[in-house]
């Protein structure tokens, strides 16, 4: 059963959250059976047609009212060897049962019955008693019959060490496969210990190649909100520095602009006479709108992240005092929003936005912190 999602409900405020699959759902009122969804909660409320919850469901699959396959594709044919087989065993309303329980207990944070197999198998390789084999075969009998073949991740051997472990010495595997002897319980649990040896080696693989990774939680993230100041910027800086808008001068290639938005734009322009009259606009607001309307360097697409970089890396270069509060946002993810700058420089609902300033800002903080560490060196 192919499982969709993320969705949710709300009880008291907390968001419950919830997956969905298709079944096929009886029509009482034209004796026909169509595809519907059918929604589980990690609180165990399960929803189709109506509120229910798994003995409610386990009531509709025994009643057929609801249906795991589809009533009219043709009947699956039967496997001439089990053991041969590269099929899982088939859906049944039983194993749907055990699928959504499972679904369960993995939307609520859980081990699912997968998990609790591989801690089995974990348990029975550090102690590989009959007691410890017993704990595993329950493991993976717990687990739903039309998804063992996937629990141990293999493509090539599915599950078959598992069910060779889990075979008695002397008997053939699933019946017609073949009759286990001690070295074939020795060649398995390899199998697993190999595994382990090679997790551990990956596991120490990304430890040094992802050694300089944080270890301690970020901090929240800052959102850089478009404001207007109607009777003037406030004396007292605070975040608001990081718009670039705010009156500081930026001064890049000899050319001084009053803001970021002046030199942006001003330096986007192909005319110099443009150059010259957005960068002496009286306000940035004034400088975007009249670098909107002048012709654009026939460039500028490929030059415009570099531009705003050095713009960014100039305007706290040059002014220590807003550099200061640029820092004060430690290693916070800067989500600079708004409404005139466009979804390629701002951050936006639906992931609309590509926040290229937020992310330059946080550039800019780095260098600011590496340049201070070098100096620190001097």
């Amino acid at each position: 059963m192919s499982w969709r999602g993320p969705t949710y409900r709300t009880v008291d405020g907390e968001r419950i959250k919830g997956a969905w699959c298709h079944v096929w759902r009886w029509s009482r009122w034209n004796d026909r059976y169509y595809m519907d969804d059918l929604v589980v909660f990690s609180d165990g409320e399960v929803r189709c047609e109506d509120r229910t919850d798994l003995t409610g469901l386990e009531k509709l699959l025994a009643s057929g009212r609801i249906l795991v396959t589809d009533p009219a594709a043709p009947a699956r044919p039967v496997e001439p060897s089990k053991w041969l087989s590269r099929n899982g065993e088939p859906l049944t309303p039983e194993g749907f049962l055990l699928e959504v329980a499972d679904k369960v207990e993995e939307l609520s944070g859980r081990p699912t019955a997968g998990r609790r197999c591989w801690q089995a198998i974990e348990r029975f390789q550090q102690e590989p008693t009959e007691a410890n084999r017993a704990l595993l075969r329950a493991a993976y009998l717990a687990v739903p019959p039309h998804r063992r073949i996937y629990v141990l991740g293999d493509m090539d051997r599915q599950d078959r060490p598992l069910r060779i472990l889990l075979t008695d010495v002397g008997t053939a595997v699933d019946g017609d496969g073949p009759v286990v002897t001690p070295v074939h319980h020795r060649k398995a649990l390899d199998y697993f210990n190999e595994g382990t040896q090679g997790v551990a080696r990956q596991r120490e693989r990304r430890a040094i190649h992802h050694a300089d990774d944080p270890v301690e939680a970020g901090r929240p993230a800052v959102i850089s909100h478009e404001t207007v100041f109607p009777k003037g910027w406030p004396e007292k800086l605070d975040l608001f520095v990081l718009r670039n808008d705010f009156p500081a001068q930026v001064s890049l290639a000899g050319e001084t602009y009053p803001s970021v938005v002046h030199g942006y734009w001003a330096l986007s322009a192909a005319d110099a006479s443009d150059h010259d009259r957005i960068r002496d606009a009286p306000t940035g607001r004034e400088a975007h709108e009249l670098g909107g309307r002048a012709d654009r360097r026939a460039d500028w697409a490929s030059v415009r992240l570099a531009v705003m970089g050095a713009l960014l890396r100039a305007k706290f270069e040059q002014h220590p005092d807003l550099a200061e509060m640029l820092l004060s946002t430690g290693d916070s993810a800067i989500s600079y929003t708004g409404l005139l700058d466009s979804p390629f420089w701002r951050d936006a609902p639906d992931r609309q936005g590509r926040n290229w300033i937020g992310r330059l800002l946080q550039l800019t903080r780095s260098e600011l912190v590496a340049q201070s560490l070098l100096a620190d060196r001097r």
